[in-house]
């Protein structure tokens, strides 16, 4: 398709709500969750673990609370019903956003709330020198004064279990993921047939925003990076604002939200026609995102997916491995209610794919004083090995067309 080409107006208008028959995720799953963590924390020997106010309270709870000073959250045990804590002028709120019921344990401002989350494991019936798991999101101050109460438990990170139930997805969590990577892929597309030479990474920014909320993210962009010519050789941008011109090349790296599920998607493409040499990058990154890709196999270490992708780079003249110009981060990461999860297709994670894992496929090349190429699209395992959420650009003239 062609860049450029059309006013603001115009590209608004043409966008509509996508998001009809989205279906948020429901009691009977966040309760099968509960079950398959007990499950594992029993097989595991972890008596109970403290899920904070963040993301995991939402994963197993569907309870949203933002992390503070004050302590928030749930003990899950791995038997029996699980039990919040909450300051005490603050529990009819947190009973009004409660999807899974469960007794509210309260403490005053004066009070100790580590004390109170010791006090109520022993009313929950486990006993000091229990395994307790602490979610790893906990913050320290909270987790060194639960350590100082702790009268005998033995605390740790809970990752294992969060992790195990978190990394692999359910197929209402699939489907909602790529709803919101359709939006975001609408909003790419309405993005480039507005650039003009002149417009500002601002511009662009407010346009992105706004696009979001035309197709349904409530929020607009859950966040959005813009840059263009040398700057795109940053991988997560710049502090100044840049003008387009005519060759310049683009690089646009957003997402949005729905019903708490993330997307992330970038593509890169010139404005303008395309050198040699932005042509020859462009092509060795796609070649390397496809190798990642064809070694995502079920059963493989998440690290062996980043060696495919470098191994590509370095057959293209990159790398080796950090160096640039070439890849200078990990190929990809998790997705999920987090926009950043484990595992992490990287060297040193031996985690094996399995079915339900979901991951983005970004093997940048950075060119430093020139510019940088990053495709990032997501893929998830299945029983028959990866499957595109959205495709791969086709080629740096038609960024769009999936290839």
């Amino acid at each position: 398709m062609a860049i450029g080409g059309k006013t603001i107006e115009q590209a608004l208008a043409a966008l509509s709500d996508m998001t009809a028959g989205a279906v948020p995720i429901g009691h009977d799953e966040h309760l099968a969750r509960i079950g398959k963590a007990q499950a594992f924390m029993r097989a595991q020997g972890i008596a109970a673990v403290w899920l904070n106010a963040g993301t995991n309270l939402l994963y197993f709870t569907g309870l949203k609370w933002h992390a503070s000073e004050r302590m928030v959250g749930a003990i899950l045990p791995a038997d029996g019903e699980l039990a919040y804590l909450a300051p005490a002028f603050e529990e009819d709120t947190l009973k009004d956003f409660m999807l899974v019921d469960g007794p509210v344990r309260t403490w005053h401002e004066h009070e100790n709330p580590c004390a109170l989350f010791v006090e109520s494991l022993k009313e929950l019936g486990i006993e000091p020198g229990a395994r307790i798991g602490l979610d790893e999101s906990t913050p320290f101050f909270t987790a060194d004064g639960i350590r100082q109460a702790a009268d005998g438990y033995k605390v740790e990170n809970a990752k294992n279990v969060t992790a195990h139930c978190r990394t692999r997805k359910s197929p209402g969590e699939i489907a909602l993921m790529q709803r919101a990577k359709d939006m975001t892929m609408a909003v790419h597309i309405a993005t480039a047939s507005i650039l003009r030479e002149g417009i500002t990474t601002k511009e662009v920014e407010a346009f992105i925003d706004l696009a979001h909320r035309k197709v349904g993210a409530p929020a607009g962009s859950y966040f959005v990076i813009v840059l263009f010519g040398a700057a795109t050789a940053f991988p997560h941008g710049v502090s100044w604002v840049q003008t387009l011109k005519d060759g310049d090349t683009v690089l646009i790296d957003t997402g949005c939200k729905l019903h708490d599920y993330i997307s992330d998607i970038t593509r890169t493409y010139v404005f303008g026609t395309p050198t040699e040499r932005q042509r020859t990058v462009w092509n060795a990154e796609k070649a390397a995102q496809q190798a990642a890709f064809d070694a995502a196999r079920l059963g493989v270490p998440c690290e062996a997916v980043d060696a495919a992708a470098r191994r590509s780079l370095e057959a293209s003249g990159f790398g080796p491995g950090y160096r640039l110009p070439g890849l200078p981060h990990r190929t990809g990461h998790g997705i999920g209610l987090d926009i950043h999860e484990w595992p992490y297709l990287v060297g040193g994670d031996r985690t094996p794919l399995d079915v339900g894992m979901c991951f983005s496929n970004e093997p940048m090349i950075c060119v430093p004083g020139e510019f940088g190429i990053r495709h990032e699209d997501h893929f998830y395992m299945t029983e028959n090995g990866p499957r595109w959420f959205t495709r791969p650009a086709r080629s740096i003239e038609n960024p769009f067309d999936p290839a």
